[in-house]
């Protein structure tokens, strides 16, 4: 971020410094006079010899702590430390107030008495000061309980905002915590004589009935699931500052481990992430943020906020060094050299551990795990506590969170979902017995994909235990039922779509998850690296990758699925907005399909864990292989071919609907913009069909590197030949399946035209081309059909719809070229029976793919009959003249601007990252044979990611499809925290001059936006760059998708 400036000087307060000498001079008192009692106790250096402070407890106790008068604000730290017992102490800080509703955090540095004023009247208040965005990285439960302390006086506080259901949520697991199991007498009694809402009597109804759910839940699974719940809170862990902008517009500055936060009211309109600042600084009562110049965009370089007073500017901008110090650097700075003889800014500098240092810290384990006492705790004893061996201190996060083995440990409740009106035949209707408070639930919706465990592929000791009964109540695959190292697993309720939505299953995200923060990436580093030693040892030919590979993509297609199955479902049924008949043509296609790869995950997550389990002679001869899973599950895939072929008919009936019933369309257009759905959602219809082509080419790259006479080749080729034969049989249904999907995507992005969705009309290309006109070349957005041609414009205010221009009907259209004529570069113009027009492509090979797609559908289109008609109110213009001063003009969106390739972050831009936006953005083009080599080419997996300017390295889940980059903080999660485009991206390996020293890491480059990926292998590395190069260079021609055998 570069250094960080500002101005200190020190202000003496009037009167007498506590601890001084008392000057001498002439006494006016009598011989034999003494000064009063009073005047005595003035004198602290001679009467009193330690200076006792009380401190407010996050329990709302008060302890009182006597330190020396001079000492510094680290002694009375350390004593507040070792009197609690605390180890994760970093996290936490002491506050104080000298001004009324205006918090100061004690700087350890520093005398006490010069920053608190009148100390022996003061009182301090324990606080959460660094809040990390993954809790899972808390690893004492003490400090986690702090954690949900903290939570519990900010909602009382009213700094966590959020809906009521919420509110009523955090409060419900804060009882189960102090109070235990539910008794509503109980309950109510205690919530009358506490409070922990500013309104509680309103949703005290909604406390009780979540308090109702979560029984046999002991406190440190309480207070984990009041972090899991709070932490994805806009407002979690922030803490306003007012200020004014340039034009005197009221507005809230706060920081977070992102960065620099603007809210309007509780509203967040800006980030300023740490890697886009170059330095902060602020001089009097202005607080200054200056951007780097590649990022800066529409901002200026320099921005400036107003705050109320130069002590409040200076507190936050502390607070600003420290955020940034703790979350992004290594190790604390060192400490200011004094000037000789004057000094410029302020010596300020975070003096406590980084979060990398403390992470490091508790993972060598050196720290002694104590029990500790929970003051307002009152739980009733229940069966699940009784069993409890050990206190929940003396037993690591990641190890005794959740036990598996206890009856409790599925007592789950969450909305019900009815299940699809058509049970498909051979699949049983189970039912969980432990949810049968709420009713039946839909088999689909107990257990989604998240049930897949997170550590599959990341140890050599996993042992498949046999497991029975219902899904839900299995321990996590591909481990022992009595494993006394149980890996982290995901518990959690798919259905968040809104705060009444907002309960979760249990401890999400246990044990060692990487931050968003890139300051863990040297942990995940040594990880990554540990694998690979792994890899080489136990599974290190082509065909572990392969398998590692089927894994990997079939647990993103899994959450593709549970779009449909699980959160749009839930959506309809709420809203009761979709009919009878097509729930059951819908769900009755899609749920058998879902059921299916559900148990076929499992069997493949079991053989990955067998196959990496420790080397002996009976692993070696069974487990490393996969063709025999591939060949079973295939046959049985086979079985579904009906209803891959219903598809079609339910994409088709999904449209009609929206048309007919307005509530649908709603529903539907609201549910795409929840992050889940972070693709159209008729793409997700698409994917079934869709991932048996996948199949057939992970397939073929297994037959291809066996020999003939390995053991696994023969199950791998006739797996092959089962997915070929069903592929072939639904080639023409997939190329009908993804024309229908693109003209229906269009249909809701263009505004101007009603029937685009016509029979026999198919998509050939989209993309950006500049019209000349008689200002000069104007940014068009064109579409190229079988039998007509649009162009459009962005729409003006801001949406994202394209509106129609102009419509030119492929039949008797020419195109010529004409770069001599118009001397503009890579133009050609396109001749219509009352219409021409000149554009120009922004590079020459877009040019001739453009020239070469519209004469071949101009020839095809000759042999159809009728015209397209034209436009309602579209009218014909003459050519344009060709004017001496028209020239190009290079026009750089909001997005390019301030680094949008790097992330699509906002919600108030989703969907922004659809091939139609980026094609405008990029200066690109789509063809219909891109988006099928697209299909062909995805990917799934963990990558490390380093930006071009930044030091560490940040493990993510990484998916790519659609053109596109997501980024998931682990693959248990539901919706992607970002996004990369990279249509108009370069891969390559990093040069010398990228300073990049580390192995298996490629490069992604577009303009000056550089981003490096880590990957375990050389084989993943190469994998990522192909299907990277192969579905992002668009090198496409128009034509149907070609018949592979």
């Amino acid at each position: 971020m570069g250094e960080i400036e500002g101005t200190y000087r020190v202000l003496q307060t009037p009167g007498s410094r506590l601890g001084a000498h008392t000057s001498v001079g002439v006494s006016t008192l009598e011989p034999g006079q003494a000064p009063s009692a009073a005047a005595a106790a003035g004198l602290p250096g001679r009467m009193q010899t330690h200076l006792h402070l009380r401190v407010k407890l996050l329990d709302d106790t008060v302890e009182v702590f006597a330190i020396e008068p001079k000492s510094d604000g680290q002694v009375l730290l350390t004593q507040v430390w070792k009197r609690l017992n605390l180890m994760e102490y970093d996290y936490f800080g002491l506050e104080f107030q000298n001004v009324p509703s205006f918090w100061i955090w004690l700087e350890p540095m520093k005398p006490v008495i010069r920053q608190v004023r009148r100390p022996k009247n003061a009182m301090l208040r324990l606080a959460v000061k660094f809040f990390p965005p993954d809790p899972g990285q808390l690893q004492e439960e003490y400090t986690r309980y702090l954690f949900a302390l903290q939570l519990k006086r900010d909602l009382l506080e009213e700094r966590l905002s959020c809906t009521d259901t919420t509110a009523a949520l955090l409060t419900s697991h804060l009882l189960q915590s102090e109070i235990g199991d539910y008794d509503e007498a109980q309950d109510r009694e205690h919530l009358r004589v506490h409070t922990y809402l500013p309104r509680q009597e309103r949703s005290l109804e909604k406390i009780l009935e979540f308090h109702r759910k979560h029984t046999g839940q002991t406190p440190a699974e309480s207070d984990f699931q009041v972090l899991e719940v709070a932490r994805k809170l806009e407002m979690y862990g922030i803490r306003f500052h007012k200020a004014s902008d340039r034009e005197g517009a009221k507005i809230n500055l706060a920081v977070s481990h992102m960065g620099v936060l603007v809210f309007q009211s509780t509203t967040k309109i800006n980030t300023f992430n740490w890697s886009r600042v170059r330095k902060l600084s602020f001089k009097r009562k202005r607080f200054l943020i200056k951007l780097h110049p590649e990022v800066h965009g529409p901002y200026q370089d320099t921005l400036e906020f107003l705050l109320g007073s130069r002590d409040e500017c200076k507190n936050f901008w502390k607070i600003c060094v420290e955020y940034h110090t703790f979350f992004r650097l290594f190790d604390q700075p060192k400490p200011k050299a004094k000037a000789v003889f004057f000094s410029r800014g302020s010596s300020f500098r975070y003096s406590g551990r980084t979060q990398k240092q403390l992470v490091d810290c508790v993972k060598v384990g050196g720290m002694k795990r104590t029990p500790y006492e929970r003051r307002q705790s009152k739980t009733r004893m229940t069966v699940r506590t009784l069993t409890a061996d050990l206190p929940k201190q003396s037993i690591s996060f990641t190890e005794g969170m959740r036990t598996f083995s206890s009856p409790s440990s599925t007592n789950a409740s969450f909305c019900s979902v009815p299940a699809s009106p058509l049970t498909p035949p051979g699949l049983p209707d189970i039912k969980d017995s432990s949810s049968s408070v709420m009713g039946p639930q839909a088999p689909h919706v107990k257990r989604p994909a998240a049930e897949r465990n997170s550590g599959a592929l990341e140890g050599p000791d996993a042992t498949q235990a046999p497991a029975t009964g219902h899904p839900a109540l299995r321990p996590c695959q591909g481990f022992s039922m009595d494993s006394p190292q149980l890996s982290p697993s995901t518990w959690k309720s798919p259905l968040s779509l809104s705060p009444a939505f907002q309960v979760t299953l249990g401890p999400a995200e246990q044990g060692s998850s990487p931050l968003l923060s890139p300051v863990l990436s040297d942990a995940g580093g040594a990880k990554m690296d540990n694998e690979e030693m792994k890899h080489k040892c136990v599974g290190a030919d082509e065909a572990y990758f392969i398998a590692k590979e089927i894994l990997a993509t079939e647990r993103t297609y899994l959450k593709d699925l549970e779009v449909i199955t699980v959160w749009f479902r839930s959506a309809v049924v709420k809203e009761d907005a979709m009919p009878a008949d097509l729930m059951t043509l819908l769900f009755s296609n899609i749920d058998p399909i879902y059921e299916f790869h559900r148990g076929f995950l499992r069997e493949v997550e079991q053989r990955l864990a067998l196959w990496e389990g420790p080397s002996n002679t009976h692993a070696t001869g069974s487990h490393q292989r996969i063709g025999d899973v591939l060949l079973r599950n295939m046959h049985h895939l086979k079985q579904f071919t009906s209803y891959f072929q219903r598809h079609d008919e339910v994409l088709t009936e999904l449209e009609k609907a929206t048309k007919r019933f307005k509530k649908l369309e709603t529903v539907y257009r609201e549910f795409e913009l929840q992050k889940v759905c972070y693709l159209p959602l008729n793409t997700f219809l698409l994917k079934p069909v869709q991932r048996l082509v996948q199949y057939r080419l992970l397939l073929s790259r297994l037959c291809g590197h066996y020999a003939p006479r390995h053991r696994d080749y023969a199950d791998c080729r006739d797996a092959l030949k089962v997915i070929t034969e069903v592929t072939s049989t639904l080639q023409h249904s997939l190329v009908r399946l993804e024309n229908l999907q693109k003209l229906t995507e269009l249909q809701r992005d263009l505004v101007g035209i009603e029937n685009l969705i016509a029979p026999g009309r198919e998509f050939i290309r989209e993309g950006c081309l500049h019209k000349l006109t008689k200002k000069g070349l104007q940014q068009r957005m064109f579409f190229l059909f079988s039998d007509m041609l649009l162009y459009t414009s962005r729409g003006v205010s801001g949406t994202s719809h394209f509106r129609i221009r102009g419509l030119l009907p492929l039949h008797g259209l020419l195109v010529e070229e004409s770069e001599n004529e118009w001397s503009v570069p890579h133009c050609f113009t396109i001749y219509a029976a009352q219409k021409t027009i000149v554009v120009a492509a922004s590079t020459q090979l877009e040019k001739e793919k453009w020239m070469h797609d519209l004469n071949t559908a101009i020839e095809a289109a000759k042999g159809g009959g009728g015209m397209t008609p034209a436009l309602p109110g579209s009218t014909a213009c003459a050519p344009p003249r060709r004017s001496s001063d028209e020239g190009s003009v290079e026009q750089e969106s909001e997005e390019d601007a301030h680094g949008a390739q790097s992330s699509l972050e906002a919600q108030g831009q989703h969907r922004a990252n659809a091939t139609v936006h980026v094609c405008w953005y990029r200066n690109t083009s789509v063809s219909r044979a891109d988006h099928s080599a697209a299909v062909k080419n995805q990917l799934s997996g963990y990558l490390l990611r380093k930006f071009k300017n930044s030091n560490g390295w940040q493990k993510l889940w990484v998916v790519f499809t659609n053109f596109c980059l997501f980024f998931y903080k682990t693959h248990q999660d539901d919706y992607p925290l970002a996004s990369l485009p990279l249509l108009g991206y370069r891969v390559s390996v990093p040069g010398e001059a990228d300073g990049i020293h580390k192995e298996h890491v490629f490069k992604l480059q577009f303009r000056s936006h550089v981003y490096f990926f880590r990957a375990e292998s050389k084989y993943t590395c190469g994998r990522w760059m192909e299907v990277i190069e192969r579905a992002s260079s668009s090198p496409g021609r128009a034509g149907p998708p070609e018949e592979e055998a």
